[in-house]
C-alpha cells in the first residue's frame, strides 16, 4: 500500500502547548483569564477547578473551538486564535456536553463506522478514495481496531457486543467509546471534558490511567476534571473577577437618593437578574460552539 495509507501511518506527535495570559470574553463577560502555562508534546494536562470557573470554555479555547480575546497561545507551533482552523485539525474532542455527544439511540458499532468514515473521506487521499471498497473497508476496520484497544474499550464485555446503545453503557464505557471515537483520527491534541464526572474512586483511577497512556503513546492530553491526578500538570481555573462599571457605579450614587427599602427590594432583583445572566452567558457560549 502506499504511503497515504491512513492505516499505515505513524502516529502524530503531540502538540507542545504555549499559553501566555489568555483570556477568553463571552457576550456577558469573561469566562476566564489570565492563563498561562507551558507543556510539552505528550503531555497530560489537567484542567482543575470547580464548575463554573471556565474550565471548559479554557478546553474549548485550547482546541481551536472558541476564540479567545486576550494573550497569546501556540499550539503546536500554530498560533491561536489566528490558526484555530489549523488547530482543529490537529486536536480532537472526546465527549464535551453540547458540543459533541454520543447519540443515546446508536449503537457502538455505529458511532465507529461513521467517525472511520468520515475520518476517510475529510483526512484520506483522493488516491485512498479511490481504492476498492473491499480494501476501503479493510482499512477502516484496521482504522477502528487501532483507536478501540487505545481507548480500552473492551466490545466483547458490553451486554451486546458492539450492538450494545449508547444509553445503556455506563459511564466510564461512555468515556472509553468518546476517546476511541476522537483517537480515529490520530490527533495530535485530545481534549476530554468531565473526565472524574460521576465515577467511582476505582473508575477514576481506570479513567486516569487511560489518559496516561495516551500521554505516554505521543498524543497531548488536555483533560477537564474537579481534582488532577498525581503526576499531571494541574492547572487551576478560577472565577474571573468582575470588571467595575464606571456608568453602574455612578447609576448606584444616583440611587443613593432612593429610600433604604427601595434600594434593597432592587437590589435583591439586580442580584437575581445577574445570577441568570453568567448561566444564560455559559449557556449561550457552548450553543455557539456546537453550532460551529
Amino acid at each position: 500500500m502506499g504511503s497515504d495509507d491512513l492505516t499505515t501511518r505513524p502516529s502524530p506527535e503531540g502538540a507542545g502547548l504555549v499559553v501566555e495570559g489568555l483570556g477568553l470574553k463571552g457576550p456577558r463577560g469573561w469566562a476566564f483569564r489570565d492563563v498561562s502555562f507551558r507543556a510539552g508534546a505528550g503531555s497530560l494536562v489537567a484542567l482543575e477547578g470547580p464548575s463554573g470557573t471556565g474550565r471548559t470554555c479554557l478546553l474549548l479555547a485550547l482546541t481551536g473551538r472558541m476564540k479567545t480575546k486576550e494573550g497569546t497561545a501556540e499550539i503546536g507551533g500554530l498560533p491561536l486564535p489566528r490558526r484555530m482552523a489549523a488547530v482543529r485539525r490537529i486536536a480532537a474532542l472526546g465527549q464535551v456536553p453540547g458540543v459533541s455527544e454520543l447519540d443515546p439511540s446508536l449503537t457502538v458499532a455505529e458511532h465507529l463506522r461513521e467517525r472511520a468514515l468520515l475520518q476517510h473521506r475529510f483526512d484520506g487521499s483522493v488516491r485512498a478514495l479511490l481504492r476498492r471498497p473491499g480494501t476501503r473497508a479493510a482499512e477502516t476496520r484496521a482504522r477502528i481496531d487501532e483507536a478501540v484497544a487505545a481507548a480500552g474499550l473492551d466490545l466483547a464485555a458490553l451486554p451486546k457486543g458492539d450492538r450494545t446503545s449508547v444509553r445503556d453503557l455506563e459511564r466510564l464505557e461512555a468515556l472509553r467509546l468518546s476517546i476511541a471515537l476522537a483517537l480515529i483520527g490520530r490527533p495530535r491534541l485530545l481534549g476530554v471534558d468531565d473526565t472524574d464526572l460521576k465515577l467511582s474512586d476505582a473508575d477514576r483511577a481506570e479513567a486516569w490511567a487511560l489518559l496516561r497512556a495516551v500521554a505516554d503513546a505521543g498524543t497531548t492530553v488536555l483533560a477537564v476534571c474537579s481534582e488532577a491526578p498525581a503526576g499531571a500538570l494541574r492547572i487551576t481555573t478560577v472565577e474571573a473577577p468582575a470588571v467595575a462599571d464606571p456608568d453602574a457605579e455612578s447609576a448606584a450614587g444616583d440611587g443613593a437618593e432612593d429610600t433604604a427599602g427601595k434600594t434593597a427590594e432592587d437590589g435583591a432583583d439586580d442580584t437575581a437578574e445577574d445570577d441568570d445572566t453568567i448561566e444564560e452567558g455559559a449557556d449561550d457560549a457552548l450553543a455557539e460552539t456546537g453550532r460551529a
